[in-house]
This record gives C-alpha cells, sequence and structure tokens, in this order.
C-alpha cells in the first residue's frame, strides 16, 4: 500500500488535523525568511515549492493532490527557509502541525518507518534532479522527468514545468512535440 496514504488514514482516522484551508490561484502558503512548523496534505489543486535567485524564480518541487508538501528545511530545523511555497491553482490543504505529526509517529514504529521512506524517496528523487540538472541536455531531463513523473505533466502548466527543468517554455514545448 502506498505510504502516503498510510499515513493520511492515520492522520484522518485519528483526528490529528488541526485545520484545513483553501488557497487561490497565485496565494502563498509560505514566503522565504519564514519559519513553517507545519505539514501540509493537499486535497486538491496543485502548488510549486521556489527559490528566488537575482528576481528569478527556480522551481524545484511540485506537489498535487493526494502528496504531503511543506517546507522541509524549516519543518525539521524549525528556522527559516529560503523557499516559497505557491499554489498554482486553487487549492485545499489539511494541515497538521510538527507537534501533532510527532505525536503520531510516536505511536507506532511502523508509521515512523513509512515517514521515514517517504524521507529517503525525497531524497533519492532530489539527487535525480540535481544529477538531471548538471550533466543532462534539455532532451534527456524531458525524458527523465516524463518517465518518473508522467502526472506531472497533467496537472502543471508548461512554464513551471519548464522552470523546474531549467529551460525556456519555448524549448519544452518543443520537446513535447518531438
Amino acid at each position: 500500500m502506498d505510504a502516503i496514504k498510510i499515513l493520511f488514514d492515520h492522520i484522518e482516522n485519528g483526528g490529528f488535523w488541526d485545520k484545513s484551508l483553501t488557497l487561490k490561484r497565485s496565494d502563498y502558503l509560505k514566503t522565504a525568511g519564514t519559519v513553517e512548523t507545519n505539514l501540509f496534505y493537499i486535497v486538491s489543486g496543485s502548488m510549486k515549492i521556489s527559490i528566488l535567485d537575482d528576481c528569478e524564480e527556480h522551481v524545484v518541487r511540485f506537489g498535487y493532490r493526494g502528496n504531503f508538501i511543506a517546507s522541509l528545511d524549516s519543518f525539521i530545523s524549525e528556522k527559516p527557509s529560503d523557499f516559497y511555497i505557491q499554489a498554482i491553482k486553487s487549492t485545499t490543504l489539511k494541515v497538521i502541525s510538527k507537534r501533532n505529526f510527532l505525536s503520531l509517529l510516536g505511536q507506532s514504529v511502523e508509521l515512523t518507518r513509512l515517514w521515514n521512506d517517504l524521507l529517503q524517496q525525497l531524497i533519492l528523487h532530489q539527487i535525480e534532479r540535481e544529477k538531471d540538472i548538471l550533466i543532462s541536455s534539455p532532451k534527456e531531463r524531458y525524458a527523465r522527468v516524463l518517465q518518473r513523473s508522467p502526472q506531472l505533466f497533467q496537472e502543471i502548466p508548461n512554464k513551471h514545468i519548464a522552470s523546474y527543468l531549467r529551460m525556456s517554455p519555448e524549448t519544452l514545448s518543443r520537446l513535447k512535440k518531438t
């Protein structure tokens, strides 16, 4: 069974959610320089995590229905993050505080193992992304991301995918036609 689904079900069935919230398109869930100690589950919609460099946005991750999303660096360290989390389209989220989440994990070695598995998967995905950006051509990056995450191309607008792939929207458009 899917680790995300199992964690979601335990949070849901145990009444651990702190609240729900809805963001309009382009609303920020989190801005750089702030501390975020909540974990969010995307009920509907889509989000992007990005960082600004000389006024240029670089998308580093996406989340859509059925995903957890967080400014993980801040969630873990409880220090300010450089990342922004923004709704790409109207998005409904469920919110669990770090305190409640850790309380849930403390109830079960199996849930802790599932959380660690999810973190390990995230690390491996990030390593793959870094390799793609450093050594792959735009065509190879596109093909690898399409293979790893085909749902991405159904959920996320091309301009955000292009930023994630570190290419222009025009290059992405040409690659999608081939």
